[in-house]
């Protein structure tokens, strides 16, 4: 791929340094997770040593980055088709609400061991009965003088066996609906807290995500993140970054994938040709080439303007939509290229197929990305 001039040469340099990671730290390793369904903690440790993790932060919090480095990270997991280890939720969701929002005391006692591996971030905000509509949250947080007493479950919650910290969605004034949620700090050795086993997804199985209980879960005030009933606003605020992260992964996903399908095509015989020689062939490529290279000239904007402080969140949402659309429609041709061997698990092009599908879920399904776009119009 050309020089972007989204990136600067310290961008560059970072990338290099993350693909040796990759590399060396994960894809040796990757099979092995699927089967277990987790990354190991020592990988976040390792990550942390080599400053992968809060990269955009600034120190102690993080690598004293900007989100073209965090770009980074999420670009080449995803060019490698890694999209089931967690980081980006840790150092794109978890922590910059913990900067942006946090006390002092808060970001030393959380920012700081997240940015070297040693404690691991995710966000409760689903549950079994609410997903994007945030104002049918049951999860409660009742005030109990210098407390507050959490109870209710969460699902779907990316990070959530390995995670030490969880950052809770809860409802303090129910009257309110969604302008009545907060946003909490817990801690998962906290009595009354649990998590479920492990998930069995369709795809992303090296991705730990559980359940989570809450049983007269009791935090201290000091765990309130912000002001209480304010986590529909942070929420909004934060939103714009996590769907152009999907986007930006959707967008690596589909170029790696493209990448290697070019080379399965050049070698592959049917009826005593390459495949890639067939018409058809080149022409669905050429497709989905120029598809891509238009995404990317479009994200690279997307990414300019939040590097900038200006990334308008229907931009973000149109991000999003295009990204992850493309990625799904593309991918499935590029795996019928693939004929049965596509369907095969130790092929790459199967792994990313399946791992594709949740990306238009989460973060806010398609539908709802198009519903904040038409309301725009």
């Amino acid at each position: 791929m050309s020089k972007r001039p989204v990136f600067r040469d310290d961008h560059e340099h970072f990338r290099e340094q993350v693909h040796r990671f990759v590399k060396r730290e994960i894809l040796p390793h990757y099979s092995a997770w699927e089967q277990a369904g987790v990354t190991p903690p020592e990988l976040w440790r390792r990550a942390g040593s080599e400053g992968l993790l809060n990269c955009a932060l600034p120190e102690p919090y993080g690598g004293g980055g900007d989100f073209g480095h965090a770009a980074v990270v999420i670009e080449e997991l995803a060019r490698n088709n890694c999209l089931g280890v967690g980081f980006s939720i840790h150092s794109d969701m978890v922590a910059p609400y913990l900067h942006t929002y946090g006390t002092e005391k808060q970001k030393n006692r959380w920012l700081v061991p997240m940015a070297c591996g040693e404690l691991i971030g995710a966000i409760a905000m689903t549950e079994p009965g609410a997903g994007s509509d945030l104002k049918a949250i049951r999860m409660t947080a009742r005030k109990d003088g210098q407390h507050y007493i959490l109870n209710g479950q969460k699902t779907f919650i990316t990070n959530g066996v390995n995670a030490g910290l969880v950052l809770v969605v809860a409802s303090t004034n129910p009257d309110l609906g969604a302008r009545g949620l907060s946003l909490f700090c817990v801690e998962t050795h906290a009595s009354g807290f649990s998590k479920g086993s492990p998930l069995y997804k369709i795809g992303q199985h090296a991705q730990d995500t559980c359940e989570l209980f809450f049983d007269d879960v009791r935090v201290s005030a000091d765990n309130l993140l912000g002001e209480e009933n304010a986590a529909f606003e942070y929420m909004s605020r934060e939103l714009a970054q996590e769907r152009l992260a999907i986007a930006l992964r959707a967008a690596a996903s589909l170029e790696g994938m493209l990448l290697k399908t070019v080379e399965y095509t050049s070698t592959r015989k049917a009826f005593g040709r390459r495949v890639i020689d067939y018409q058809n062939t080149r022409f669905r490529l050429a497709d989905a080439f120029s598809q891509s290279t238009m995404l990317r000239i479009f994200l690279d904007d997307c990414l300019r303007q939040h590097m900038e402080g200006d990334l308008d969140p229907t931009i973000a949402a149109m991000a999003k939509l295009n990204a992850t659309e493309l990625q799904g429609k593309v991918l499935d041709e590029l795996l019928q290229m693939h004929g049965g061997y596509g369907y095969m698990a130790e092929y790459d092009i199967g792994r990313a197929w399946a791992d594709a599908r949740a990306l238009r879920i989460f973060g806010g399904t398609s539908e709802i990305m198009r519903e904040i776009i038409g309301r725009s119009l």
